[in-house]
């Protein structure tokens, strides 16, 4: 076995809603730190990455607002659904991020959630809001294409 076939990235889910309000500069890939039985409710593609975001508190990078639905077959002891969750990096990449957030006005904003080996991995981007005006620009240059798309299709 291979190490590519090892490490087979699986999405569970994307945060379609950031594309559009966001300018991503940079993408990072980060651990995330879960509880019992929601690694299990992830593989059965229960969660949603909406509304949440990213924050720097003490020197940690927190995922916030991320709902992860309690796994059906779980017991009582199933963690809050939007609670807060760590997620995992370098300390330098943190430092950096926290300097960038705090100097420059961008935000870190999660972009998707996937399985890498056995592993559940956060890609974090860091993005720049958009416009109203940028957004409308980058919806027309969507129309576009798919009409030059649609053309070829039928040309052929």
């Amino acid at each position: 076995m291979s190490k590519l076939e090892k490490e087979s990235i699986k999405v569970m889910a994307t945060n379609r809603e950031a594309r559009h309000e966001y300018f991503i500069e940079e993408e990072y890939e980060a651990g995330i730190e879960l509880m019992g039985t929601e690694v299990k409710s992830i593989r059965a593609g229960t969660l949603n990455l909406k509304d949440a975001w990213c924050g720097i508190k003490d020197g940690e990078l927190i995922l916030n607002q991320m709902h992860i639905s309690p796994y059906d077959h779980g017991n009582r002891f199933n963690p809050d659904p939007r609670r807060p969750r760590r997620l995992l990096m370098h300390k330098r990449e943190i430092m950096r991020l926290f300097g960038k957030v705090k100097q420059d006005g961008f935000s870190l904003i999660p972009l998707s959630v996937y399985f890498k080996g056995s592993r559940v991995k956060v890609k974090v981007g860091l993005c720049k809001g958009k416009k109203l005006y940028d957004k409308r620009q980058s919806a027309a240059e969507r129309d576009a294409k798919r009409q030059i798309d649609r053309a070829m299709k039928e040309r052929y």
